[in-house]
């Protein structure tokens, strides 16, 4: 069967009646033409079944209709939330993401950046490994929303990570628990940063003792080494005690821990609880189900995306970061801390 040809934009001047430049006015630049006859060329065209080319657009617009949404690990389910969100909110205008792999690495972070900034009208980038100057260097090439950092003249969308520190705090101590220990992330995170401060702050409100292990790996293997680091302790000087509780950087972590813990013979929570970041896919499913601090993620990424596309009053440079709230979501992974 003989394939039909599309309708080209000469095809839609023929039948319209006017010029090949006046059906391409009629979608790029609506302004510039008389109203009836747009809506004259719009209905030929419909008819037709023309569409014109998004190339085409983009050499007469100098805009592509494309959004690059840059994680640190496309292989992290905490990231999907993101993905959906701005997805949602680039599909609704009419507009495409693309999605890349920042690798955990300024370097490779910045790579990308340079390669698609040509083909991309903006970028939203997730946790962020770039330092300042390199991401007011991409910013130079591009327009740029972050998400989860936070850097003075660029807009930003954060997670509460202060007041969401605030309910782990608080929910440990209220089951006892006196020496906390905190796995860190990456050494560049700044998320990581925002977390750890705000865990210092309320453990201080609380009376509960806290220290910080790593950096480690935010991935479900380096949950080895963070579980032996922790066995590995010593009682608190001055009669402190032993950890009774660790806060891991992320989910993942924090299911590596639990793995490893359940290989030493340790009991969660009776022995340690447990806490991660992020309530990805699978932190419900693991043995025991995690306790862990959700974002909304779905909502951030559509506010970052916004915000790019000159929609997000409350996001925009000289403003402070648009906060958006976190939750803590209490599973099987923490209880009572032991008695001794």
């Amino acid at each position: 069967m003989e394939r039909r040809r599309r309708p080209t934009i000469t095809d839609v001047a023929a039948e319209a009646g006017v010029a090949a430049s006046t059906v391409s006015r009629s979608f790029t630049h609506p302004g510039r033409v008389n109203e009836h006859t747009r809506a004259h060329v719009l209905a030929v065209a419909a008819r037709l079944g023309y569409a014109p080319s998004p190339l085409a657009q983009a050499l007469e617009s100098g805009r592509t209709n494309t959004v690059a949404l840059v994680v640190p690990d496309i292989a992290n389910p905490l990231f999907v939330g993101f993905v959906k969100g701005a997805e949602r909110a680039l599909a609704s205008s009419q507009r495409t993401l693309v999605l890349a792999d920042g690798r955990e690495s300024a370097a490779a972070e910045e790579a990308v950046v340079q390669r698609l900034h040509r083909g991309v009208d903006g970028f939203v980038l997730v946790a962020s490994r770039l330092g300042d100057e390199a991401l007011r260097r991409a910013a130079a090439l591009a327009p740029v929303v972050l998400v989860n950092r936070v850097t003075t003249g660029l807009p930003s969308v954060v997670a509460d990570y202060v007041g969401g520190a605030e309910q782990i705090v608080s929910h440990l101590a209220s089951m006892g628990h006196r020496r906390l220990v905190v796995l860190g992330g990456p050494a560049g995170s700044w998320s990581g940063a925002r977390r750890w401060t705000g865990l210092q702050v309320a453990a201080g409100r609380h009376d509960v003792a806290v220290e910080r292990l790593g950096p480690f790996s935010p991935t479900f293997e380096a949950g080895a080494a963070a579980a032996d680091a922790v066995l590995g302790l010593r009682p608190a000087a001055g009669g402190g005690g032993r950890a009774t509780a660790v806060v891991a950087h992320n989910d993942l972590l924090a299911m590596g821990v639990l793995a490893r813990l359940a290989e030493r013979g340790a009991t969660v929570p009776a022995d340690l609880s447990v806490v991660g970041f992020d309530d990805v896919f699978g932190a419900a499913l693991c043995s025991p189900p995690l306790t862990t601090l959700a974002e909304r993620s779905e909502r951030a990424g559509e506010l970052a995306v916004d915000a790019l596309l000159g929609g997000g009053s409350a996001v925009g440079p000289g403003r402070p970061p648009q906060v958006v709230p976190t939750h803590l979501v209490v599973r099987r992974s923490t209880g009572p801390a032991p008695s001794s």
